[in-house]
């Protein structure tokens, strides 16, 4: 079973599924290891991983890049943050074909324009999105684009982050779901599930809905599945606990000037060795390098 095809199981489950998000090969195995079914490349945890902010600064083909090493590290499909296409429709289906050549199960694409700017950063007047034609447009442009029938592609609706309020999300979201979208991804900043709650109630479950409930999580998640929704997706959280965690070792490190007192807070190198299977490379080894000698031996009889 292919990736896409796991990744669009997900999204069509009867069950409330969740993906966790990574930014790079480690992260990735580790979500994995800790039983989750997918994954979310976000842009921001990518960019910031990198040094640089989440505006685009890091190119079309250094994210790609960063994603394969991810996914060659896991079996889980990935959803990609695709932003905004990085550009107009023709950029968002090569960004497209790019991800199938490497494996990605599917992207997400914001209707915002070009470059982005992160939702959680206030802008004066809200930040302006993509004429609704216009997003169609690439939404539909990506799916023509698609090798395979399988591949997903999620339309993020910003009209909530934008201030433009329910009506707009609901008028987008059926366009983009008329479009092709295989599902819609509501986005809300608001420490409160009310704007999800708002676009539930209206919404006619024409495609499969995926949230991010990053500023309203302590709305329970059982009340999630009680609306509808399909998908939770984590977004940042291993970035930031890998900041959090980096800034602490860090700190204690040069106050201390050693390395004492740190076994609870740091894993060892045979922790790091079991993710990048140093012992199946051994194994390995021994396997083709008797093979080499074998191999020389009949030469020589020869």
């Amino acid at each position: 079973m292919s990736k896409s095809v796991l990744l669009r199981n997900l999204i069509n489950s009867d069950n409330l599924e969740f993906l966790m998000e990574a930014h790079n090969g480690i992260s990735a195995k580790i979500v994995e290891k800790t039983g989750f079914k997918g994954i979310w490349a976000s842009g921001l945890t990518i960019s910031s991983s990198l040094g640089l902010r989440d505006c685009n600064e890091a190119s079309f083909t250094q994210v790609l890049q960063i994603l394969e090493y991810m996914n060659d590290a896991t079996s889980l499909p990935i959803l990609v943050d695709g932003d905004t296409g990085y550009g107009d429709f023709n950029t968002a289906r090569r960004f497209v074909r790019k991800l199938e050549q490497i494996g990605i199960a599917g992207v997400c694409f914001e209707d915002k324009i070009f470059p982005k700017t992160n939702s959680f950063i206030e802008v004066k007047g809200g930040q302006k999105l993509a004429d609704i034609r216009e997003f169609c447009g690439k939404i539909r442009a990506c799916k023509d684009a698609q090798a395979t029938k399988d591949f997903v592609v999620v339309a993020r609706i910003e009209a909530f982050i934008s201030g433009l309020g329910l009506e707009e999300a609901l008028i987008r979201a059926k366009a983009y779901q008329q479009a092709g979208a295989d599902a819609v991804l509501v986005h809300s900043k608001i420490k409160t599930c009310q704007d999800i709650d708002d676009f539930m109630q209206r919404w006619d479950n024409s495609c499969p809905v995926v949230i991010v409930p990053t500023t309203y999580h302590m709305t329970p998640t059982e009340h999630f599945k009680e609306i509808g929704c399909s998908l939770v997706i984590w977004a940042n959280h291993n970035m930031r606990a890998s900041i959090k965690a980096i800034e602490d070792v860090s700190k204690q490190i040069f106050e201390n000037q050693n390395i004492q007192e740190l076994d609870d807070k740091i894993k060892t190198v045979k922790d790091i060795f079991e993710y990048t299977k140093e012992a199946e490379l051994k194994d390995d080894e021994k396997k083709y390098m008797n093979f080499l000698k074998l191999d020389q031996q009949l030469n020589q009889s020869i």
